[in-house]
């Protein structure tokens, strides 16, 4: 048995981890963090949960994670670097669902403009994207959960990348409202989103910088661009991936191109219709290729909570045990 630690239990990501970790046969939840509900029961908190968890909230204190061997840190931005460093130090895995550790130290700095307090560590942060980086997630303490744009855009563009293939890609990705947390804002606030997609940071939102990254490993020339918008919906984001190719292929190679690529990878589906229905609730990725004219249209559809986030830092914590890397998600989706 795995005993696991949450540190933020109380928005959509901790919530979601301790939705699918229930029913995970290997994990039992022995601590769940929130300095603001600290002493009150899960469930009343999240009513969903009632009779699957008697735990009680508790402030982030490492004592309270003594009988731990993983931790999930579910924290915003910027304080997850204030917790890795001391649970690593203390012998537990860290799987980090903030972008704390997604890029190196100077990028993050520039990018989030915050001084990083946190790198002075022996782990190697891996970028957990399992499906790119299965052999050193294997071997590490410390795994750094990717961005939910990042997750579906790479998939939908890695395996032409690796044959260094592309010569531009255009990513026009749309989410759910719960992509921008639990805490409500001017921008979430249900009339302003209602009947309505709204483009935003259309040129500079962070996640960039991860697609560049994890692109880069395969190509180091590739061009990136990147354009997120938001849907008057709770779950998913479904990307467009417009591939400008260098040569020709047709639908036929490039198909036998992707499913080489993930022909391992249990969570990557190839559908010729793709949708958002299609993979909600789910640790799915759903992946449709369509060849144009002038490009390459790879589609992809993912729930932005589970392989977005919480579905993703299961797998990862999976492979970091050397369990089934379905194990505890390998269930269909909500449909419709």
């Amino acid at each position: 048995m795995i005993e696991a630690g949450i540190v933020g239990g109380s928005g959509y990501t901790g919530s979601e981890l301790l939705r699918l970790l229930a029913f995970h046969p290997e994990v039992e939840v022995k601590a769940v963090t929130s300095r603001k509900y600290e002493g009150k029961e899960i469930w009343k908190l999240h009513s969903f949960l009632k009779g699957f968890y008697s735990l009680k909230f508790v402030n982030p204190e490492l004592k309270y994670f003594d009988d731990c061997r993983v931790v999930f840190l579910a924290v915003p931005h910027g304080e997850a670097m204030k917790f890795a460093p001391q649970f690593l130090e203390a012998g537990l895995k860290v799987i980090d669902l903030s972008a704390d550790y997604r890029l190196d130290r100077e990028t993050f700095e520039e990018v989030y403009s915050k001084e990083h307090i946190g790198y002075d560590i022996d782990a190697e942060p891996v970028y957990g994207l399992t499906e790119l980086h299965r052999e050193e997630i294997k071997k590490t303490e410390l795994v750094a959960n990717p961005g939910c744009y990042p997750t579906g855009a790479i998939l939908s563009a890695a395996p032409l990348a690796d044959m260094e293939l592309i010569e531009r890609v255009v990513f026009d990705s749309k989410s759910g409202i719960s992509g921008a947390g639990a805490n409500p804002t001017d921008f979430t606030h249900y009339p302003n989103l209602h009947e309505a997609i709204v483009p935003y940071k259309i040129t500079s939102h962070r996640h960039y910088w991860e697609m560049v990254q994890e692109l880069g490993r395969f190509q180091g020339d590739i061009k990136v661009s990147f354009t997120p918008q938001v849907f008057p919906g709770s779950r998913g984001i479904l990307t467009n991936a417009h591939i400008f190719l260098r040569g020709e292929l047709d639908e036929d190679e490039l198909k036998r191109i992707y499913e080489r690529f993930y022909s391992d990878c249990y969570f990557v589906r190839f559908q010729e219709t793709v949708r958002l229905s299609y993979v909600r609730g789910s640790n799915f990725c759903d992946i449709g290729i369509f060849k144009g004219e002038d490009r390459v249209v790879v589609v992809s559809a993912i729930d932005n909570l589970v392989k977005g986030a919480s579905g993703q830092a299961i797998q990862n914590m999976n492979v970091m045990f050397g369990l089934r890397e379905e194990m505890g998600l390998n269930f269909p989706p909500l449909f419709p």
